[in-house]
């Protein structure tokens, strides 16, 4: 539906930033992610652990980089779930990026 395969949601909304229901394309990067904060209004922050090796001591360490998104009406999200986001254009100064399922 949107190019990618996804479930869509079983709800219907009115945003018109939503990728299934209003015109907002998706291009670019998909990222995974659990979500770290649902404090703002239609907009989550998710946190991405990734192991970065550090060549002196020969070890990994793990590395934290913090996302926002922006959460269509149609999707119901919960602090601590999983969600794939994916790239969009500019939604404001620190938003590029959408949620388009949530797993977990």
């Amino acid at each position: 539906m949107i190019g990618i395969d996804t479930t869509p949601p079983t709800d219907t909304c009115t945003d018109t930033n939503c990728p299934y229901h209003g015109g907002l394309p998706i291009r670019g990067k998909l990222l995974e992610g659990r979500v770290s904060s649902i404090k703002a209004k239609k907009t989550i922050t998710l946190q991405r652990e990734s192991p970065v090796y550090i060549k002196k001591f020969k070890r990994y360490a793990r590395s934290k980089s913090t996302i926002h998104a922006h959460v269509p009406e149609c999707m119901d999200v919960e602090d601590g779930d999983i969600v794939l986001t994916a790239e969009c254009r500019p939604l404001s100064k620190s938003i590029s990026f959408v949620v388009v399922e949530v797993r977990a």
